[in-house]
Formats: structure tokens, sequence, C-alpha cells
């Protein structure tokens, strides 16, 4: 669900590796946050669903799929995809500096603008208040993962205020 419509850098996160699945299950971003749900199968496997078979909550009711085609089309026709991998490579190589200059930083990984920053101690729901006091709105995984997920259409310049932001922030924990 979360690794799919550009989110990594291709239109679905597998692929990345060169595999094909016979079953893809969409959502959340498939509306741009209107209720939607989609499966797209093979025809070897969708053979086996007969109508009514499979039920659905969020599918396909007329304004849904109107408001899913205009999401894909947008992300599609304005290379979002692209976009996500070009903004997600040079998040990850100013992050990797910042990398250096802080040693709690672990690891940074991720594709495209999937993004985790693992800490070496439990920082991440700390730095995610002060990040939210700074107007960051990100998430946590647990006590030491920072996760980034940006729209699809985040620039440069917003990759930079962030970066700036983590690096004062970052400073002023490493003092403590």
């Amino acid at each position: 669900m979360q690794s799919g419509l550009g989110r990594t850098g291709k239109l679905f996160g597998y692929q990345h590796y060169g595999v094909e699945p016979d079953i893809i299950t969409l959502a959340k971003g498939l509306a741009g946050g209107f209720p939607i749900g989609a499966l797209c199968a093979k025809e070897h496997v969708a053979k086996a669903f007969s109508p009514g078979d499979h039920g659905s909550t969020f599918g396909g009711n007329p304004l849904a799929c109107n408001v899913g085609y205009a999401v894909l089309s947008t992300i599609i026709n304005e290379n979002l995809s692209d976009n996500a991998a070009e903004a997600g490579e040079y998040f990850f190589k100013r992050m990797n500096s910042l990398k250096e200059k802080y040693s709690v930083i672990e690891e940074v990984r991720g594709k495209g603008l999937m993004i985790g920053i693992q800490f070496n101690k439990p920082i991440a729901r700390e730095l995610n208040k002060m990040l939210f006091e700074e107007k960051y709105l990100l998430g946590t995984v647990g006590d030491n993962i920072l996760r980034i997920l940006p729209p699809l259409i985040v620039t440069r310049k917003d990759f930079d205020g962030l970066i700036s932001v983590l690096d004062k922030l970052l400073g002023q924990i490493d003092r403590e």
C-alpha cells in the first residue's frame, strides 16, 4: 500500500527488484486521501474470481474512481515518480553528510520518498516533537526511527529546510 504510486521513485515498489507480482493491491494514495481500494490481478489469477466473490469497503463507486483516475493521471503525466527518485536521492546525499557529523545517526535508509532515519539512541520521539514545533510533520517507528514520507511534489528547497532544522536539533540533542 505505502510503496506504490510513485513513492519509491517508480510507479510501484516491486519495479525496483525485477519481479512482477500476480496481484497488486492499491489504496491510500490512489485517490489522494479519498477512500478507495483496488485489486489488480493477472488474467490467470483474475479468472478465479466471479462477480460477488470479492467485496470491498472502498470499492469502485463513480466518484472514487474519478478521483483515483485524476490522481493517477497526475502522478504519471507530471512525472512525480521521477521527482520522488530525484528528490529522494538528493535527500539521502544531504542526510548522509549529517550522519558523518552526528554519531547518533546509525543509518539513513529507504527508496525515493520512503525514508527512515535510524538512531542508535531512543531519540526519535523527542526529535519528532521538536520537529513538529518547527512546523515539520513526520512520524516515528518505535523510539529509534524517524519516518519521512513527504508528498511526491517535495522540492530540494523543502529538503534543505528540513536538513537545516535537523542539523540544529541534532546539535542540541548531541550537547545534552
